[in-house]
């Protein structure tokens, strides 16, 4: 008879098999309450599931991630269930969880409305009220196809057609409605206390633009109400961030159908996208990389002979020439970098190499994917490869590690978390190689004094990586940086450099990506920070505003001042009340608004307000310069404020 383990090491004994339900009211009825699923030996199962041999368990509630997610794929099941009753005709397809929630796609004869989603919500709440019972059941691979079939959902039909021989086909049921799923979930409707529709939006199915345009209900589920109403605040303050909102108000770039994925700046946004590129060249020069540019298009053999093609073919954009010749628009900078690598002969003496280029790639994401600057299809990378000795990469792979953190506390992040991410299931070079990158980089990561989360079967094709995650101010989490290496893709392109003893040997490659995509770390900054820009990054630092026309020359006099020392200053000269002009520029984020009068321009001075409405008083023209240069040298650490 089973003896169960906990994960204090405490032990159960039974005399006869017993449910994860059962073990968990051994232990205690609040426990049994709280209970969503358990953990059998690693499996995630339902409480209903029958232990009757030994085995290791943990009881998991809505104080675990995996129980958050048994929660919301429940709910998404839950919403199915109220679709069908009130739609009888809607065929159900597909509803996985997604980060803070989930989907279900739908097909139906027409869209639904506003006020289909609030009933299909009420509905929800009174199933829920309900507390149905949840259950699972296994059938035969045909019965299965045939019991939906009869039911009218082809869709669910086609989907068995595609589960692997030898898998279960399990369904769940709760009252008269039945799905097909792999589970686990809740043991009963009466767990899902806090949840939300949010939007409808269109979906093709299985993602192929060539197949039915479906409905997809998105909603967000919680542990409890009080959790549910922090996420809806966080939605509502995410949305007055929208990059795109903030790109347009402050008039920054655009993107239209005639290019699909791909940016038009405006001039203060290339200000802004420009000095971004200005710090980081600036940072790499010190810190060693020398910066090169490679083509972006190349013949797709190149592609070929590194893993690309095969494993990123679908989405890189190729091209045959009159000649019949294939091209391929670079989807990533390495092949590139290890061409100038190989150009000349390498002595152990020059390593480390490390190159640079901000380099514009091109990969093709379909277009329900595409989300602003968030999601391109064009985007540059501030990327770097460092061609090392393989007893380089603890140093190299440290210093590249503190340089990143540098840089995202000079762009006001100062929460970054970071990931392991280890073999995929589908890479190149042997275990044995991988063992040693991996061994490799985590030593480096001890060295660099970080701590690191895993991220399991999420490394690069080629090598282990990094991931370097930034919280931002309303507690997003964003991946923008990587450090991966790299035993695999030098030799597979051919490089070598000669050693100490006239021997060929093949260098170990670092690629390190810091901003990732500029595009999406643009829009990332324009969100953390709101649409404020530190004062250093912000396309127009100041604006110089009279309060009547004598003042005009003035005005001009001082922009042209402060231009000679390279701030970003504009002018406002127009006859409108000054307050009006206050609040246009406020409105616009401008750092600095630089107030002229009659006494103003009797003293040489200028009278200092900032975008957050605070009176910094009056002070010299120089002095203002004085302070405002410190402060852009500090990278906005320190303001006029302070």
């Amino acid at each position: 008879m089973p003896v169960v383990t906990l994960p204090d090491g405490g032990q159960r004994h039974f005399d006869h098999p017993v449910t994860v339900d059962e073990v968990a009211a051994s232990i205690g009825p609040g426990l049994r309450k709280a209970a969503l699923a358990g953990r059998v030996d690693g499996k995630l199962v339902d409480t209903s599931y029958v232990i009757d041999k030994d085995a290791r368990l943990a009881i998991v509630t809505d104080k675990d991630a995996e129980g958050i997610e048994i929660l919301r794929h429940s709910t998404a099941h839950l919403l199915a269930q109220a679709v069908k009753e009130l739609f009888p005709q809607a065929q159900v397809t597909i509803g996985p969880v997604i980060e803070d929630g989930f989907y279900y796609d739908f097909a139906y004869e027409r869209p639904f409305t506003p006020e289909d989603i609030a009933a299909i919500e009420a509905r929800m709440r009174e199933l829920a009220q309900a507390d149905q019972k949840v259950s699972r059941r296994v059938m035969a691979r045909e019965e299965a196809v045939g019991f939906f079939k009869g039911l009218g959902e082809h869709y669910k039909a086609e989907i068995i057609a595609s589960i692997p021989a030898g898998e279960p086909i399990s369904l769940y049921g709760q009252g008269d409605w039945v799905d097909l799923c792999r589970g686990p979930h809740v043991p009963s409707t009466g767990k899902l206390k806090a949840f939300k529709l949010t939007k409808v939006a269109g979906a093709y199915w299985r993602g192929d633009s060539r197949n039915e345009m479906l409905q997809r209900i998105y909603g967000t589920a919680w542990p409890d109400k009080k959790q549910l109403d922090d996420y809806l605040k966080r939605l509502e303050e995410a949305e007055k961030r929208d990059h795109r909102r903030i790109g347009r108000d402050l008039d920054l770039f655009h993107m239209q159908e005639e290019a699909p994925g791909a940016v038009f700046w405006h001039p203060k946004g290339w200000r802004v996208f420009q000095t971004l590129i200005g710090y980081m060249r600036e940072r790499q020069r010190e810190a060693g990389y020398e910066e090169v540019n490679a083509p972006e298009l190349m013949d797709a053999s190149l592609w070929q002979q590194s893993g690309h093609l095969e494993k990123f073919g679908e989405n890189m954009f190729l091209t045959r020439t009159p000649d019949e010749r294939l091209y391929a628009i670079k989807p990533m900078n390495c092949p590139g970098h290890v061409q100038i690598f190989k150009h000349g002969l390498r002595s152990y003496r020059e390593l480390p190499v490390r190159l640079s280029e901000f380099g514009k790639v091109h990969r093709y994401e379909p277009s329900g994917a595409l989300h602003g600057l968030m999601r391109v299809r064009a985007f540059t990378q501030d990327d770097a490869h460092l061609f090392i000795t393989e007893d380089q990469i603890t140093a190299e792979s440290v210093a590249v590690t503190r340089l990143i953190l540098e840089i995202y506390r000079d762009f006001g992040f100062d929460d970054v978390r970071i990931k392991f991410a280890d073999r995929p299931p589908k890479r190149v070079g042997s275990d044995e190689v991988w063992d040693r990158a991996e061994e490799a980089l985590k030593a480096a990561s001890t060295a660099a004094g970080i701590e690191y989360s895993l991220n399991p079967g999420e490394g690069a094709f080629y090598g282990p990586k990094l991931e370097f995650v930034l919280r931002d101010a309303i507690g997003r989490d964003w991946q923008c940086g990587t450090l991966q290496v790299d035993f695999n893709l030098p030799g597979r392109l051919g490089a070598h450099y000669i050693d100490e003893h006239s021997q060929k040997r093949t260098p170990v490659m670092l690629h390190r990506a810091i901003f990732g995509s500029l595009e999406r770390f643009f829009a990332i900054l324009l969100e953390h920070h709101a649409g404020r820009l530190p004062a250093w990054l912000a396309p127009v630092q100041a604006v110089v505003m009279n309060i009547t026309s004598p003042q005009a020359d003035y005005v001009v006099h001082t922009m042209e001042v402060l231009k000679k020392q390279g701030f970003r200053i504009e002018t406002d000269l127009r006859n409108e009340k000054v307050g009006f002009k206050i609040r246009e520029h406020t409105l616009q984020r401008v750092p600095y608004l630089l107030v002229v009068g009659d006494k103003e321009v009797a003293a040489n001075s200028l009278a200092v307000r900032t975008r957050g409405g605070k009176d910094l008083g009056t002070m010299s023209v120089e002095a203002f310069a004085e302070r405002f240069r410190t402060e852009l040298e500090s990278r906005g650490r320190r303001t006029l404020e302070d």
